[in-house]
């Protein structure tokens, strides 16, 4: 049986965006693409109703290839538990309000028992310093977190050098 991976907003966009004069997010855009080329029929890919809301904000443009890029995924509702696991995240744990829908995305993820949150969210989520004590949190509660990583964590085997 393939792992779930839950897709995060920030994949898409770097999967859909035009290349960045950002030598750190052009390499990003890179690896978005070669893994979603390369390793996605790997896995069984879901997204939750809160990634289709993020994704067809912005340029109208923009938004279209990321909406077009996820149109055959499974979408996972937001549920009231998700929320309120959501709600108790930023209550007890160290992430900051301001990372209201990070925590949600996390939750959901949790709630429906995905196996990996793939992200390049490394402020709030592909955080270890922030991670530990959420998963430890998590836990308490009955859940089992997924794991949280970046498509760089999720290609599989070792790429080749290129030396």
């Amino acid at each position: 049986m393939k792992k779930r991976v839950y897709i995060e907003t920030t994949i898409v966009s770097y999967l859909t965006a035009k290349p960045s004069r950002d030598i750190i997010l052009a390499g990003q855009q890179e690896v978005t693409r070669e893994w979603w080329k390369e390793r996605r029929s790997q896995f069984s890919l879901c997204v939750s109703q809160l990634v289709l809301e993020e994704a067809g904000k912005g340029d109208a443009d923009a938004a279209a290839r990321r909406i077009h890029a996820l149109a055959d995924l499974p979408v996972l509702t937001v549920t009231q538990e998700a929320q309120d696991l959501a709600g108790t995240l930023l209550r007890r744990s160290s992430l900051p309000r301001v990372a209201r829908l990070d925590a949600l995305h996390l939750s959901i993820a949790t709630v429906y028992q995905v196996d990996v949150l793939l992200t390049w969210n490394c402020t709030h989520l592909a955080n270890a310093v922030i991670l530990g004590g959420i998963g430890r949190l998590v836990r308490s509660l009955g859940y089992e977190m997924p794991i949280v990583c970046t498509p760089n964590e999720l290609m599989g085997e070792e790429r080749k050098s290129h030396d």
